[in-house]
């Protein structure tokens, strides 16, 4: 198998529209938790969210593409930007045949489905917009990032709910290993801080019911009562080793691992054993050649949900064993709450930068022990550790498991 590393990194994120405007407000423990602006969320179960209110389309693209996409799609386009000009990834110079594209969406455009709905009950079916369809789809993500790179190569979307965004990484990586592709643009996005998308999660109760913006997103503390609903985007440049060293790419990490499994269990929560979350980050760290012992850093998916984050604590411990009490646990959903589809991509980057700087950030908001929850989910500020592997992990709605194993690069 291929050598598959990172060479480019794009985040758009309630808490800063760039990686390092993220990263900075991550090492501070900076979060952006206040009552949803976009509706009015009187009669709602829920009222908090992180949202992104200063993101301009035009910023990142021309007004006519802009005009084009929805907002899920215009996060992913903006984050593949950066991602791509850290790089320096020339298209010029490049096969775009050998150029792929793996960017997934959990839901696509809730806000084309809403205004159709309205139209076609007002004005009848007439009145829909001729682009209604290929606005709203979930695979438009990675269709508008080729269309504007000129990415040729493999062009999927991968669709797992809240995992989403760990599997697009985990099939570009495969896509790489295998030699279908040189280079793969990956990652996740989401923008569905709508009426119908919140109040859908709201009653499913899966949404927190505080509205204090200091323990509303707080992932395995006690006092938990659901996820803080968030937008964004995260972006990566994956590459073979030796494409990337050929044109003196900058390398930032390395993928060595990559899980995927399913609870075959619940259509919400978790399998209650663990099994499956399990199975999946023993299977990436297997695949890297290491031991479960040589792992000492697990981001964890840490929704703040009463399900979620027990049983993936007892995941934990399935795939550690004894050497969980020893390992460092945190959430960077404390931070940025529950980015859905794009999570899982935006975690990926947290990790390559922790292990860049040998800092483990905070789980901002831990305040009270949940004895179910017993690890170390490091809730009394940032740790510094040099660590060599970052494992990452996403579940989904549907049974859904994700882990990837983030390698500190090394030639």
């Amino acid at each position: 198998m291929r050598r598959v590393v990172i060479t480019g990194m794009g985040a758009i994120t309630p808490v800063g529209l760039s990686v390092e405007e993220f990263w900075n407000s991550v090492k501070e423990g900076k979060t952006n938790f206040a009552e949803v602006t976009r509706f009015d969320s009187t009669n709602y179960r829920a009222h908090m969210a992180a949202e992104i209110n200063n993101f301009n389309p035009k910023d990142y693209m021309d007004f006519k593409s802009a005009k084009r996409m929805e907002l899920f799609s215009q996060y992913a386009v903006a984050a593949a930007k950066e991602a791509i000009e850290q790089s320096g990834l020339d298209m010029t110079k490049e096969d775009p045949f050998r150029v792929g594209c793996s960017v997934g969406s959990g839901i696509g455009s809730m806000q084309v489905v809403e205004k159709s709905c309205e139209i076609l009950n007002t004005k009848g079916p007439g009145r829909l917009n001729p682009l209604m369809i290929p606005l709203l789809i979930s695979n438009m993500a990675s269709g508008n990032v080729s269309i504007q790179f000129g990415l040729r190569g493999k062009n999927i979307n991968v669709v797992t709910a809240c995992a989403t965004g760990t599997h697009s990484i985990g099939e570009a990586y495969r896509t790489i290993q295998c030699s279908d592709a040189d280079v793969m643009v990956a990652g996740g996005t989401e923008a569905a801080i709508t009426p119908t998308g919140f109040g859908g999660f709201a009653a499913l109760t899966a949404l927190t019911s505080s509205t204090d913006p200091e323990r509303c997103s707080i992932p395995f503390d006690k006092e938990r009562s659901g996820f803080v609903m968030g937008e964004g985007a995260g972006v990566v440049v994956l590459e073979e080793l030796e494409h990337a060293k050929a044109r003196g790419a900058k390398i930032l990490g390395e993928v060595v691992g990559y899980g995927a499994t399913g609870d075959a269990y619940h259509i919400t929560s978790p399998a209650e054993d663990g099994s499956g979350a399990a199975k999946a980050m023993e299977w990436a760290v297997k695949e890297a050649g290491i031991s479960t012992d040589d792992v000492w850093y697990v981001n964890a998916h840490g929704t703040s949900t009463h399900h979620n984050d027990l049983f993936e604590t007892i995941a934990i411990k399935k795939t550690f064993g004894e050497h969980a009490k020893e390992m460092k646990i945190n959430s960077t959903k404390s931070i940025t709450g529950h980015l859905l589809g794009a999570a899982g991509a935006v975690e990926v980057i947290t990790c390559v930068k922790e292990l860049q700087e040998g800092l483990i950030h905070q789980t901002v908001g831990y305040k009270v022990p949940d004895e179910q929850c017993d690890l170390d989910y490091v809730g009394n500020g940032n740790v510094k550790m040099d660590i060599k592997y970052a494992l990452t992990n996403s579940l989904g709605f549907g049974g859904h498991n994700a882990s990837l194993l983030i390698k500190k690069y090394e030639d």
